[in-house]
Order: structure tokens, then C-alpha cells, then sequence
């Protein structure tokens, strides 16, 4: 078994002057940086009184979900010489908010779009994200099923 290990900074950035004195006096706004690394601009949901303009928690859990199912996708294409072009996922999610005003995630689907070069591949391709979806390491550390509504094109 082989370890890998991994470091992320989180920094609050929406103290206004007084803290967390109430609710509604400090920023949900914050960082999110690596080494060598692209700040993040972060903040909550906007219904959770976040900065719309800032990616929440929950889309980046979106989108480290469709990120390691495209690069398994990828990787796999490339071992059965199914040459893509173009790839693009809109994943969707549901999180359900429980009375106590905490939640989960009920299931994440993801919907990529992936063109090939040759249309004899199509099946394969298709077939290929059941697999990438048993080898990604986010999927296969999540408590909710993580569907996958794949569309192919040629060009």
C-alpha cells in the first residue's frame, strides 16, 4: 500500500472588525492555497450568507468529483486508443439540509460530454466511465452514489 500525502491552506479572510461578535457581522469569504499554487477565492453558499462570486464548499466537492472521474476517463482512453478531442462535465449535485441546519450530500451526477475522433469507439468510450468511476479516488472516498450520464459525439 502506498501513502500520498497532501497540504492545503485555508485562510479567513471576512473578519470585518469585530470577529464573530454575531451572525451577520463577519464574511464568510476565505482562501484556499497550495504550494506554488493559484490562490482560491472562497466563500459559503450565498444561502448560507455567501459571496456568490466566490466558489463554496460544495462546488468544489463538484468539481474535485468530475475532475478525478475525467482525468481516470482520460487515462483509460488513452490505454484503449480511443482518441478524445474534447471533454466537458457539468455535474449537478443534491445536498440536503436537515432541521438542525446541517446536511449532506445525497448524490453527485455527473454529465460529460465527450467528443472522439472515430465513431468505432463510441461503445467503448461510453463503457469506459463505468470504470473510471470504480478507480476515482474522490467517488470512492464519498458516502453517496455518484452517477454518470455520459454523451459522445464524433467530429
Amino acid at each position: 500500500m502506498k501513502n500520498h500525502h497532501y497540504k492545503t491552506t485555508i485562510q479567513w479572510t471576512g473578519n470585518r472588525g469585530s470577529g464573530t461578535s454575531s451572525y451577520r457581522d463577519y464574511e464568510r469569504s476565505h482562501t484556499i492555497s497550495a504550494e506554488n499554487k493559484p490562490v482560491i477565492e472562497a466563500s459559503s453558499d450565498p444561502a448560507f450568507r455567501g459571496d456568490k462570486t466566490k466558489y463554496n464548499p460544495e462546488e468544489m466537492l463538484l468539481s474535485s468529483l468530475s475532475s478525478c472521474h475525467m482525468l481516470w476517463y482520460l487515462h483509460f482512453c488513452s490505454e484503449a486508443g480511443i482518441i478524445v478531442t474534447d471533454y466537458v462535465d457539468h455535474a449537478t449535485g443534491i445536498m440536503e439540509e436537515t432541521n438542525n441546519g446541517s446536511g449532506h450530500f445525497v448524490e453527485v451526477t455527473l454529465h460529460p460530454t465527450v467528443t472522439l475522433q472515430n465513431e468505432e469507439m463510441t461503445e467503448k468510450a461510453k463503457e469506459l466511465h463505468h470504470k473510471a468511476n470504480e478507480f476515482c479516488f474522490i467517488a470512492n472516498s464519498v458516502n453517496f452514489p455518484v452517477k454518470h450520464i455520459p454523451t459522445v459525439l464524433v467530429k
